[in-house]
């Protein structure tokens, strides 16, 4: 069988590392080897195979990758998200291998065909990447392994790429671009640092700074990103060159890297490619670019670039648009549509790139506009004239036009909205969010009758601007998350961000409609995005599914305050509440302490503390002394009384028990030995964080008196967040069995053998109830207004807390001499809890206002 090598044979069996990752890991050219040797003898001698293989940014799918190829086989790199690619690849092109993510492990599937359905494929074919016609409709580039390796290597001649370049990957590997980068590197025997985490992130410049990055590769939009991060103030002193492609970057940015590289000795590329060319057909050279920059360049070393009229006779004559075409040994076999298409060979000499660009005389070319009315979107080819003709076939009168950030269409039928969006996203396969449908009475005309498409396009714009305005999903992350920037690509849990946060934001998305499911915080804001599209009609009566967490904080705060007031035997919402910061933790700032992103993880503590160290500074001045043990957050080790205003009241001790868990999950996250343990079994490793939590608590005691006091203290309460951190990453039956069997033994024996009094035993059985909640019941179903009510609670659960104590002790003090005790109570409990809201609703408030004018600042992302 034909095979490829991509790595380079002066590099093959060497020590020096191939990839590094973000957490400090790294895995030689020896190693890549040996794991690439593995993987192609997985996948037997049966002959030549078709792979798919899930394209993550890991070590896991490059092994796949190059193994399948140094075997003979052919590789169909898909994106690891996308269900319905998945879906449509398997049923259309009947891959004999799988390889992705299940249960959270890779696995290799050999998927069961009958034999008569097998066909033999092209000994030339190497790759299969999706891309789409001008219908819309997905199909596959066809590459075979000599288009593979030409790209590659014309790619590290005119990049000048050595042994001695380490790209950072920014680029998906289903990408043709960022496959590109990684083949043209190891061909070159250079190394690939692989971030793990997106431009946006705050570690990112660190990250790259940190792992030796001299190359850095993007499309338009990572530059736009890059400079929302201030990249060019790092100063990053490995960085020698950048590249950009897949879209026209505008000159005004062009001339800032251009400028900023050239400053440090680096050099920055223009590049231009189709999928359908492996990746890369032209480039303009650094020493080339120009101060207005719109050209694309010249054709890379062994390729031709050529301009030909409407009937394909070539055009010598400098400044005479035509369709640009280009040769060279890079140029795909052609299109596949289905299996039986894997068995063709070469069918494509010259390629029409589908772009009008004029030749200077100096022999650049520059692009000046599509061959036909059609735009990119999301990366697939649209026809508008196809999509008119789809809605024509479904009886819907439509006009079709847009651009790169979507897909609008104009009917006159009444009624027909909804109808013809489904039919344009499906017919498309764009998401949903990416196509909009207005209605109007006719559709404006030019003289001669035909649709005046000028008139829409500037009523598109204008729509678009009222969408600018009105913020969508984009916009409730920018309100929630100012003063952080917010890209489409970004999570909940990718932004760093909380528990306040996630219900702040949950309450926002809920007012837009959307109906959130479960992991939604792990979604990106396109994702939700696409989502909107899906709304649903609320009923006044309707029940609705409210996530347990958020009803129990609202239990838990409404405990506090009812325990603060009447001191009945009814203890535990404080207890509740440090399960709910453990649970928390595990969902939101996991991904973040087992990469080794303390910072980011402990940013929610920020939100936190600066509300807390606002009323110490009020006892401060009202004091007229500085409580040093609670601005030390150590006001719970007992040595401290408020009486002697050394610390502000007790009921606070639970902001410094929060401060200190938060601060003993860094330091052992911190520690390389206990991550790198925590990172290869994560349960495992909080199952003994959790032996640690409860050892603790019943070991120190003995050795420290604190008195009653001790109730406080971090080693007394912090194995109820480590169980609360267990439930949140307990996600199979036995799992969750375990945790079960481990809080049945530490929270019985404290309710019924250590316990002192009545309180106790009902303390620790709500805990184990609450936690038991977590574990089994994702969900509580309760009445729209019961629902809505639970949720304003549990959002100003932190400001409750905070000043609920106020209500009594200061508002109410003059009448509590004449007002008889229940009533006093009724009040008091009522007055705190809505004193809390207030509070709440107003940080809330000045929160989205400031967001508000973030927004103003973001309009490529709310115009989405």
């Amino acid at each position: 069988m034909h095979s490829l090598d991509l790595v380079s044979e002066f590099a093959r069996g060497e020590q020096r590392a191939a990839f590094l990752f973000a957490d400090g890991r790294s895995l030689s050219y020896a190693e890549l080897d040996d794991l690439a040797q593995h993987f192609a003898t997985r996948l037997g001698d049966e002959g030549k195979q078709l792979v798919a293989i899930s394209a993550e940014p890991s070590e896991h799918a490059v092994v796949a990758y190059l193994g399948a190829l140094r075997a003979g086989h052919a590789v169909a790199m898909l994106p690891p998200c996308d269900k319905r690619v998945w879906d449509d690849f398997l049923a259309v092109f009947q891959p004999d291998f799988t390889y992705r993510r299940a249960d959270g492990r890779w696995r290799l599937v050999k998927e069961a065909r009958p034999a008569r359905d097998i066909e033999p494929l092209h000994p030339d074919l190497a790759l299969l990447l999706m891309t789409s016609g001008s219908s819309g409709a997905a199909k596959a580039v066809r590459l075979s392994y000599a288009n593979l390796e030409a790209n590659a290597r014309a790619i590290t001649t005119y990049l000048e790429l050595s042994s001695a370049d380490r790209a950072a990957l920014m680029l998906p590997l289903h990408y043709s671009y960022g496959l590109s980068v990684l083949n043209s590197h190891l061909i070159a025997g250079g190394s690939i640092l692989f971030p793990g985490v997106s431009a946006m992130d705050g570690d990112f410049l660190q990250i790259i700074a940190d792992g030796g990055c001299t190359n850095l590769s993007g499309v338009p939009y990572s530059y736009e990103l890059l400079e929302r991060m201030r990249f060019r103030d790092a100063k990053l002193k490995g960085l020698r060159m950048m590249t950009v492609a897949g879209g026209q970057l505008s000159p005004d940015v062009i001339r800032l890297y251009r400028d900023h590289l050239r400053a440090v000795g680096g050099r920055f590329f223009v590049m231009y490619g189709q999928t359908e060319a492996t990746a890369r057909i032209a480039f303009v050279p650094p020493e080339s670019l120009s101060d207005r920059e719109e050209r694309i360049g010249v054709a890379i070393p062994g390729g031709s670039l050529g301009i030909v009229d409407d009937k394909g006779e070539p055009v010598s004559r400098s400044g005479i648009p035509g369709e640009l075409v280009y040769r060279g040994p890079n140029v795909m076999m052609g299109y596949a549509e289905q299996r039986c298409d894997l068995v063709r060979g070469a069918e494509v000499e010259i390629l029409n790139t589908g772009d009008i660009a004029v030749q200077d005389e100096q022999g650049f070319f520059r692009v000046v506009g599509r061959k036909s009315r059609f735009a990119k979107i999301a990366g697939l080819r649209i026809g508008f004239d196809i999509m008119e003709q789809a809605l024509e076939r479904a009886g819907i009168a439509a006009a079709v036009l847009g651009d790169d950030r979507g897909l609008q269409a104009y009917v006159t039928g009444p009624g027909s909205a909804g109808r013809a969006q489904r039919i344009l996203a499906e017919v498309s396969r764009l998401p949903a969010n990416l196509v909009r449908v207005s209605t109007r009475g006719d559709f404006p005309r030019l003289a001669s009758g035909k649709i005046d498409y000028s008139c829409l396009q500037r009523e598109m714009l204008l729509g678009r601007a009222e969408i600018r305005e009105r913020g969508g999903v984009p916009g409730a992350y920018a309100r929630v998350f100012y003063p952080l920037p917010v890209g489409r690509a970004d999570s909940f849990v990718s932004l760093g961000g909380d528990s306040l946060r996630f219900l702040q934001l949950a309450l926002e998305l809920e007012r837009l409609g959307l109906e959130l499911p479960d992991g939604w915080e792990r979604l990106s804001v396109g994702d939700l995005t696409n989502l909107h599209s899906a709304k649903r009609s609320f009923m006044p009566d309707q029940a609705n599914e409210t996530p347990v967490d958020i009803v129990l904080r609202a239990f838990a705060i409404l405990l506090v305050v009812v325990h603060h007031e009447t001191l009945w035997p009814i203890p535990g919402g404080s207890g509740i509440m440090m399960l709910l910061v453990g649970y928390s933790l595990a969902r939101f700032q996991s991904v973040h302490l087992f990469a080794g992103r303390i910072r980011y993880a402990l940013k929610p503590a920020v939100g936190v503390l600066i509300p807390y160290f606002l009323i110490v500074a009020a006892y401060s001045l009202a004091w007229q002394a500085i409580p040093w043990a609670s601005m030390t957050l150590t006001g719970n080790f007992g040595y401290a009384e408020p009486e002697r205003h050394e610390m502000i009241p007790y009921l606070y001790w639970f902001i410094e028990a929060y401060a200190q868990t938060l601060l003993v999950f860094a330091l052992a996250f911190a520690v390389p030995v206990l991550r790198k343990l925590a990172q290869a079994r994560p349960f495992a490793f909080s199952i003994g964080l959790l032996a640690f939590a409860a050892a603790a608590r019943f070991a120190v005691p003995l050795f420290v008196d604190l008195g009653s006091r001790q109730i406080f203290a971090i080693y007394w309460v912090f194995h109820l967040a480590v169980f609360g951190w267990c439930a949140g990453l307990a996600d199979t039956p036995a799992r969750k069995l375990l945790v079960t069997a481990f809080a049945t033994a530490v929270l019985g024996y404290l309710a019924f053998w250590e316990s002192v009094w009545l309180g106790t035993t009902v303390k620790y059985l709500t805990i184990f109830a609450a936690l038991s909640a977590l574990l089994y019941l994702p969900r509580v179903r309760l009445p729209a207004g019961v629902g809505q009510a639970v949720m304003q609670v549990a959002v100003a659960a932190f400001p409750i807390y905070l000043v609920h104590r106020f209500v009594p002790e200061l508002l109410m003090a003059s009448v509590a001499g004449w007002l008889p005790a229940p009533g006093f109570q009724l009040l008091a409990i009522a007055g705190g809890v809505a004193l809390g809201v207030i509070a709440g609703k107003a940080l809330a408030a000045i929160r989205h206002l400031r967001g508000r004018l973030a927004m103003e600042r973001l309009p490529e992302l709310l115009s989405a």
